[in-house]
């Protein structure tokens, strides 16, 4: 949905009438990205991607047939069979789709997305399906309700999550759509790996930054993303040892290093004579990357993006 911030925003400022759609339930239809969702408006513009487009033109028409005063619709869509195909889905399906005025959308949802921090829209529905009030949970807050409890337990595994809840006291469906901050890699050193990393990394939607600065490194992994990660390919104990420590002791969620095993042994000796505890230590990834029986630079860069995906969403934080 990050995609859309610009053109949501154009839409507003213009006073142009446009609808925020997303699916609520879905069956079917193969692996999805949660946070697919596309802006339509009944004259028939579109922007974003659902289902590949297969539903557009119903979503538009769904769209010019809201009610005044409406600010939600909620409509069936459905494909099967030759025409699943002909759009590239893995396999047909069927969903409920939200379609929600861009004005009662929260300003502050577009705000986060472009700033590209971590958030989640809460979407309470009446339970006539006609009205929807939307909020926005940022990570680090208490919950006030299970709606807002359940969106900060998405944005913890921090990937794109979508969950529909019964609804609380008088209203019906409750929709959650959390999208975490994506993974942002400091890489410590450079070279043949570094460069690998860093284009696997884009290829799933991160982002990289290669350093061999110290005090660089230090501040990328503080910036307060929340969804920092560590990557030391560096064997410079001048710089290793105190990146490590300060990702280690910061709560960066993922730390790893690469290294053989004398490697590894200095490190540890070295962050344990900076006061750094074993269970801190414990958790560098060294060495790096799932066992995914990799050879060449390529192969190992996959495996450690892999192994960073693994423990992001598995929740491993400290």
């Amino acid at each position: 949905m990050r995609e859309l911030v610009g053109t949501a925003r154009e839409w507003v400022a213009e006073g142009r009438t446009g609808f925020l759609a997303r699916a609520v339930t879905e069956q079917g239809f193969g692996p999805r990205v949660p946070g697919g969702a596309v802006l339509v408006d009944p004259e028939g513009g579109c922007a974003g991607s659902l289902y590949r487009g297969v539903f557009d033109a119903q979503l538009v028409a769904e769209a010019a047939a809201v009610p005044a005063g409406d600010t939600a619709r909620v409509c069936e869509v459905s494909v099967h069979g030759a025409e699943a195909e002909a759009a590239g889905l893995t396999c047909g399906g069927q969903a409920e789709v939200l379609l929600q005025p861009l004005e009662s959308v929260p300003e502050e949802w577009w705000r986060l997305l472009g700033e590209g921090a971590g958030a989640a829209l809460v979407s309470r529905l009446d339970e006539a399906g006609r009205q929807v009030t939307s909020s926005v949970v940022r990570p680090g807050r208490e919950p006030g309700s299970e709606a807002e409890r359940r969106a900060l337990e998405l944005l913890g595994h921090h990937r794109a999550g979508r969950d529909a809840l019964c609804g609380e006291a008088d209203t019906g469906l409750v929709l959650i759509e959390a999208l975490p901050a994506d993974p942002f890699l400091v890489i410590g050193g450079g070279g043949e790996l570094a460069e690998l990393i860093t284009a696997q990394a884009r290829l799933l939607g991160w982002s990289a930054v290669t350093t061999v600065d110290g005090a660089e490194a230090s501040g990328l992994l503080g910036a307060g993303r929340g969804s920092e990660c560590l990557v030391m390919l560096s064997h410079d104990p001048s710089f290793d040892v105190p990146v490590l420590r300060g990702a280690l002791t910061g709560g960066v969620p993922y730390v790893g290093a690469l290294g053989s095993r004398k490697t590894q042994a200095r490190r540890r000796d070295g962050l344990l004579g900076t006061g750094v505890t074993e269970e801190q230590v414990s958790r560098v990834h060294g060495p790096i990357g799932l066992d995914l029986g990799a050879r060449t630079p390529a192969e190992t860069a996959m495996a450690i993006c892999a192994e960073i995906l693994s423990t992001l969403t598995a929740g491993d934080v400290e």
